[in-house]
């Protein structure tokens, strides 16, 4: 493995591009073997929503229960030991109950509305409650500005995600996504002088859902110009095995918009950006019969804490390759 470039201790060395549960595993994998502050996180916020008055940051939520050693790995979302006193009361009332927010959810949930309506920006609060949480890694929404995630189904709807994802549990056909405000928000200046600095040793594009996860970060005006413009290696890694996801409708979403559940469906999201691309092991003939860029196929399925470890050390191996 080549040695990473010179630079201050406490800076970032790896950025990842992340969405909620599967980007969150391989984040956490990258968080072990790097020191914690080398790594840095843009985090897709096109989930988020207002609920109960509240501000809603799934994602970003995710992350952090997963950096930190908080999030109820059984459930596969939310927090661990969670309790449901006020969803159970808001039922029993007739309140709204479609997403489930539990006590201690509710309490991130209620500092960051507040904070949100005392004129602070979402990163600053992000990274408050980062820090609150223990996690040492800068992680940073990819806007202050709400970005919405607007699926177009094939039954004439335009639905916000977590109407589609929560309430609908991915049940309408898909025909395409738009980023709903995305054109007049800006990104994290922290962001855009990373990517264009040249001091990070790898750029990964986490194994998250490229339409609802990667791509409404690749929306933000700036985001994918400065990436296409980076001399750092860039590596995807396929939220795909043998053509289904591991977790959430990507695979059923490709088909109803008349598309491979393929490898070569994910590198067409991300043209024009990666140096290489990470598969799993079952679909190594990809690497010679459909992608056009160095490829490695490894283990990707994430279980255990240890399948985080050995897969984030596999791209940071990789990128180093592809950076000699």
């Amino acid at each position: 493995m080549t040695s990473a470039p010179n630079r201050k201790t406490t800076a970032p060395s790896v950025l990842a591009l992340s969405g909620g549960i599967g980007g969150a595993k391989l984040d956490l994998g990258l968080y072990h073997v790097l020191k914690p502050w080398e790594l840095a996180v843009a985090a897709n916020t096109g989930d988020d929503f207002e609920h109960l008055g509240l501000t809603i940051c799934p994602d970003l939520d995710t992350i952090m229960y997963t950096l930190s050693g908080t999030s109820d790995e059984v459930r596969g979302w939310g927090r661990q030991g969670e309790t449901w006193a006020c969803l159970s009361q808001l039922k029993e009332i007739g309140g709204s109950s479609w997403f489930g927010l539990g006590d201690k959810d509710l309490a991130v949930h209620l500092y960051r509305t507040e904070l949100l309506r005392q004129g602070k920006p979402l990163g600053e609060i992000t990274g408050n409650l980062f820090a609150s949480f223990g996690i040492k890694a800068q992680v940073m929404p990819m806007a202050d500005q709400p970005v919405g995630t607007i699926v177009h189904t094939t039954d004439g709807r335009d639905l916000p995600f977590q109407r589609y994802f929560v309430e609908e549990r991915c049940a309408p056909g898909v025909r395409g996504f738009t980023y709903q405000d995305a054109e007049t928000a800006t990104p994290p200046t922290a962001l855009l002088a990373m990517i264009r600095g040249g001091n990070l040793r790898a750029i990964v594009i986490c194994p998250s859902n490229p339409f609802v996860s990667i791509n409404p970060i690749l929306s933000i005006p700036g985001i994918r110009e400065a990436l296409a413009a980076s001399k750092t290696p860039i590596v995807a890694v396929s939220p795909l095995i043998g053509g289904a996801a591991v977790k959430g409708p990507l695979a059923k979403m490709l088909a109803e918009m008349g598309l491979p559940a393929s490898n070569r469906s994910i590198a067409d999201q991300y043209k024009g950006l990666l140096t290489g691309m990470i598969i799993d092991k079952t679909d190594g003939d990809d690497a010679n019969n459909q992608l056009e860029m160095p490829v490695l196929a490894v283990n990707t399925l994430m279980n255990s804490l240890e399948d985080r470890k050995r897969l984030a050390q596999d791209v940071l191996e990789f990128a180093d390759r592809l950076g000699e």
